[in-house]
């Protein structure tokens, strides 16, 4: 029984034809924050291919959400992470995608910060 809820877990973490399972959420809710002030999230990963992979860009919803990540190449079974700053301009409720263009993948991850934005 625990094999098939752990399989289970890697099923849910990552997309079908994915090369890497997230290694925590990938909607993250940052509850209340302020207006200008930057607030950062990781969101780190393994690489589950026999082959190194590497990030060929990362896209945002707009431009408060900035990423970071390494160029360098993730070797087969080791982790890395993307780093997200999210700097809003306007109050209110949000929620910014982020897609992640692996390359040779033929669909972008899909990840998510949500929250609100108060004065």
């Amino acid at each position: 029984m625990p094999f098939v809820v752990i399989l289970f877990s890697l099923l849910f973490l990552s997309e079908p034809g994915s090369k890497v399972t997230w290694l925590g959420p990938t909607e993250v809710e940052l509850g209340s924050i302020q207006k200008m002030k930057p607030v950062y999230v990781r969101f780190p990963f393994r690489n589950v291919t026999q082959q190194a992979i590497t990030i060929d860009n990362i896209r945002t919803g707009c431009g408060c959400t900035a990423p970071e990540w390494s160029e360098a190449a993730v070797a087969p079974g080791d982790t890395s992470s993307i780093l997200i700053e999210f700097d809003a301009e306007k109050t209110g409720y949000f929620r910014q995608w982020i897609r992640v263009y692996i390359h040779d993948q033929r669909s972008p991850e899909r990840l998510w910060v949500e929250g609100e934005v108060l004065e």
